[in-house]
């Protein structure tokens, strides 16, 4: 077995739908980089992996690669690119509304009512495919060897419990770790499985919760943004030294999005859902990074000798996130959501600006080759815009 590093690196992906796409280009913009500075040969670049929600799945899809890095983004990207909604999500009962027609949609309408009085359905889509989706590309059964390796130090999935009301990361890692407990926040250490990725990524109302077995019975778990305070606190706690994080929330796309005035009218039900989902997936990464940049501020004045006294630690960080919005790229791509999904949340009204807020929700579901394409190129050329920073940071030359 390697030795560890003593100041690894973490790489921490958070949530977003098919927005995670734009973080697979950054990955490959990364690869690039890399190899140009041929530091391929230096095995993993990112000991330390953290997701939440997609980002949690490209983190472990990651991870399942970590001996050949340049061939897990390579891997990564091919599904991104080739990304279907079927691939992803079952429109289930909601499929009773897909017929042409104001007669047969309230027909629909009645034998949908009908049987969610009986059925009581948890979620509006079906994620099934999803599933085996992740049975087929990301094989978690690997994780324990390249973990023994060195290939891989830590892995951390992050959910937010509605049983207890926790935010809880789940991770696993090359040698026992103290698990840390924080206000609403704690650490569960544990064989990372397919449950743990779509219990993290399970968007609320949108997807079912997902059942983990908890010390303390069964509990049920959705969304790992939702409630999420300190998504850089998972890769502090497992050791690391330096932090790339990739945000692809709202909070990081630049200003442009005509704002609602009084001649829009009342919001529509695909604007009210955007923004719900924008809401919960409201990136807190970078109220956690100023946290952390004021504590690296601070301990920049403490005397070495009281430092070293103290658990705190300066962390270096780079952040990525889009330079366009997502939201005005989604738009483009709203009519290839499937037909009942498109005609219950897309806004039809002739306002550009209710048009790009309703895209907003259509952005966390538009897993579609063209939508996930241009997000994965937008990645690449933000990354590379940024190479000497990059280079900087990473240590390759």
């Amino acid at each position: 077995m390697r030795p560890p590093s003593p100041a690894p690196t973490a790489l921490v992906l958070t949530g977003g739908g098919a927005r995670a796409a734009y973080q697979v280009g950054v990955l490959q913009a990364l690869a690039q980089l890399r190899r140009a500075a041929g530091a391929a040969a230096a095995g993993n670049p990112f000991p330390v992996l953290v997701g939440t929600s997609a980002g949690a799945i490209n983190a472990a899809a990651l991870a399942c690669g970590a001996a050949d890095f340049d061939r897990a983004v390579t891997a990564m990207g091919l599904v991104w690119q080739r990304f279907r909604p079927e691939q992803v999500y079952d429109v289930g009962t909601l499929k009773l509304l897909d017929a042409p027609g104001h007669l047969r949609m309230l027909w629909g309408l009645a034998r949908l009512l009908v049987r969610w009085r009986h059925a009581q359905p948890a979620s509006l889509l079906d994620n099934a495919p999803l599933a085996g989706l992740l049975e087929r590309l990301v094989p978690l059964k690997r994780l324990p060897a390249l973990l023994r390796a060195g290939h891989l130090q830590a892995l951390a999935i992050t959910a937010s419990s509605y049983s207890g009301g926790d935010h809880v990361s789940f991770y696993q890692a090359a040698r026992p770790m103290q698990p840390w407990l924080r206000s609403q926040r704690r650490a569960v250490q544990e064989p990372l499985t397919h449950a743990h990725l779509l219990a993290s990524a399970a968007i609320p109302f949108v997807f079912p919760a997902q059942a983990l077995p908890m010390p303390e019975g069964t509990e049920y778990f959705g969304d790992g943004s939702m409630r999420q305070s300190a998504p850089l606190s998972p890769a502090i706690h497992l050791g690391a030294a330096r932090i790339l994080a990739v945000g692809a929330g709202r909070l990081q796309e630049p200003p442009g999005m005509p704002a609602p005035n009084a001649h829009t009218g009342a919001p529509s039900v695909a604007q009210i859902a955007g923004h719900a989902l924008s809401s919960i997936f409201l990136d807190a990464l970078p109220v956690d990074v100023e946290r952390m940049l004021r504590i690296n501020q601070t301990l920049a004045l403490v005397p070495p000798a009281a430092r070293a006294a103290t658990t705190l630690r300066p962390v270096e960080l780079l952040l990525i996130t889009p330079s366009q919005r997502l939201d005005a790229i989604a738009e483009r791509h709203v009519h290839k959501l499937p037909g009942v999904v498109h005609r219950l949340f897309a806004d039809h009204r002739p306002r550009p600006a209710s048009a790009a807020q309703a895209a907003a929700f259509a952005s966390y579901l538009l897993f579609d080759a063209g939508f996930t394409c241009e997000l994965m190129a937008l990645g690449r050329a933000d990354t590379l815009a940024r190479a000497g920073e990059v280079r900087a940071f990473m240590g390759w030359g």
